[in-house]
């Protein structure tokens, strides 16, 4: 029995569906770790195939393919270091979500997942099927414990790994990211301590990276024999940590670890909005990203993230005023282009709008102007960014933020147009504290520059779509503050009417928003996707019917 061992946390970035890709990630990696004398790596859940692969997972020729990656990684091992990995299983019995160990050139062991997650933005239940109850692993004289992400936050996978003997735990997770994620580690893994963990260690190892809709942000950490955090790895990072796991008369504990800091509040918010951008643009394969730059606040720091996530080089800003843009609007995003360092172009689209108009006087004649005529605007400047898109290859970038999403302030085939929006789940609110927070931050927080990007004017300024003349957002939706309350209440809490009222909101306020909330589903539908950063974001996590008369505010 060994009391030593060199170990790899191995954070990395898989892509989902490209097998032969993440197979040379892995053998790049445990290349470079038998260098270093490694006796095991450990890679993160599903990590051949990546996570999450959703129906991916119910075509045979994925997990098939998934098998032959395992089959030709296993051989190598044959002079070091075994190899922990996650992949797809198929056994006659079902399905499986599987971790493996590879040793000795074989496939040494194989355990299957029983906790499968059926909740929030998790669907495992539906694709694959519950292992029994795990037997440890007998490896080089220990018992090892392989308890699966969802395992391990509840008691008796690991209480019946401990009633077999387990020494120490490894965990291979595909955990996503989202603000209160930090917390509900704790509370889950400082539990094991208090109740029943008695001596045992936790490796734990976590993927990271933008996946659609959601963001994966590694966190990668060691919790020693005594519940103490004896490693943490970078946030939105990929690291290879290489550590000593060391059996001391106190229990396993790991010496020679990262111990990087947390990343929590608006930097989390911005790192995981730009993680996700950047890794759903270049999995998708597109060049760079183009959006409408209005010299309002959302365009303006949807371009922030962008230049963060990709660099300037690849981010093109289109300024496209009508009669109604004002002078301050085109300064202030000319001013904002400016010190992102992008491409800036401006395209009038006044013509292609009084075109419109002219096709359509017969048929609009002596009716007043109204929203018809103010989403013509957004559906031209939606076409002309298409129009950049096809001919040029930058995925269109969409800019609008949950508070307009929620209640369907914003234009189908218009300014929702686009193929991924990094401020979906980002209250308007929420808007003005993250440029604040960016336009003062130091040291840098991806590829583009520091100090203050977003010009002040810019925020402080009332928000306007600029749709007609003297247009403001107040003329159509309550004051921000108020509304990002009643709908933060109404989405993540689902408060009812009455707990909204009795926190202070006037009833008929609460009553005009719901129906609004409501109303705008068959909107969100046909939105395009953007990561999940609250709690409850719009898509995985929230799931009504787009016809629907249920109203809580009567």
């Amino acid at each position: 029995m060994t009391d030593r061992l060199k170990i790899v946390s191995a954070q990395l970035n898989p892509v989902v569906g490209d097998v032969d890709g993440n197979l040379a990630r892995a053998r790049a990696a445990h290349a470079d770790v038998r260098a270093r004398g490694a006796d095991l790596i450990i890679f993160p859940e599903l990590f051949l195939l990546g996570y999450p692969p959703e129906d991916l997972v119910l075509k045979p020729a994925a997990v098939a393919a998934c098998r032959q990656a395992v089959e030709a990684l296993a051989p190598e091992t044959r002079e070091g270091p075994a190899i922990i990995i996650g992949a797809p299983w198929q056994e006659a019995e079902g399905l499986y979500n599987a971790v493996l160990v590879l040793d000795e050139g074989r496939i040494f062991a194989k355990r299957f997942k029983h906790d499968l997650p059926n909740y929030a933005v998790f669907d495992e239940k539906r694709v694959f099927t519950a292992g029994p109850i795990p037997d440890n692993v007998e490896w080089r004289g220990l018992q090892l414990g392989l308890p699966i992400c969802e395992d391990i936050w509840h008691s008796h996978v690991p209480e019946a790994l401990i009633a077999k003997g387990a020494d120490f735990f490894i965990s291979i997770n595909g955990s996503p990211w989202r603000r209160t994620i930090e917390a509900e580690r704790a509370e889950a893994f400082t539990s094991w301590f208090d109740r029943w963990q008695g001596g045992k260690g936790l490796i734990f190892v976590n993927q990271i990276g933008g996946q659609d809709e959601l963001v994966f942000d590694g966190a990668s950490f060691i919790l020693d024999s005594q519940g103490h955090e004896a490693q943490r790895l970078p946030a939105f990072e990929e690291c290879l940590d290489c550590f000593d796991w060391v059996r001391t008369e106190n229990g396993w504990g790991a010496e020679n670890a990262t111990k990087a800091a947390k990343i929590t509040g608006l930097e989390a918010d911005w790192r995981a909005m730009s993680k996700a951008l950047g890794d759903y643009v270049d999995k998708a394969g597109f060049p760079g990203v183009v959006l409408g730059m209005s010299g309002g606040v959302d365009s303006a720091i949807s371009a922030a993230i962008a230049v963060d996530a990709l660099g300037p080089e690849r981010v093109w800003a289109a300024m496209m005023p009508s009669r109604y843009t004002s002078q301050e609007s085109l300064e202030d995003a000319k001013a904002c282009a400016e010190r992102l360092g992008v491409r800036y172009d401006i395209i009038d689209v006044e013509p292609t709008i009084e075109s419109f108009g002219s096709v359509l006087a017969p048929h609009f004649d002596g009716m007043e102007a109204d929203a018809t005529e103010e989403n013509i605007q957004s559906r031209v400047r939606g076409m002309i960014l298409m129009a950049l898109s096809n001919k040029f290859g930058p995925m269109v970038l969409s800019t609008g933020n949950k508070s307009e999403m929620a209640v369907g302030y914003a234009t189908l085939y218009g300014d929702m147009n686009g193929g991924y929006n990094a401020l979906k789940d980002i209250y308007k609110t929420e808007v003005f504290a993250l440029c604040r927070w960016r336009n003062g931050i130091e040291t840098p927080v991806g590829q583009g520059p520091v100090g203050e990007v977003i010009p002040e004017r810019i925020i402080t300024k009332p928000p306007s779509a600029e749709l007609r003349e003297d247009q403001k957002d107040q003329d159509s939706l309550p004051d921000y503050d108020v509304l990002d309350a009643i709908l933060h209440g109404l989405i993540e809490q689902e408060l009812g009417a009455e707990e909204l009222v009795a926190q202070g909101h006037d009833a008929e306020t609460i009553r005009r928003i719901e129906n609004l909330l409501y109303f705008a589903e068959y909107k969100r539908r046909q939105a395009p996707p953007g990561v999940k950063i609250s709690r409850k974001n719009f898509g995985r996590d929230r799931r009504y019917p787009i016809t629907n008369r249920f109203r809580a505010s009567k």
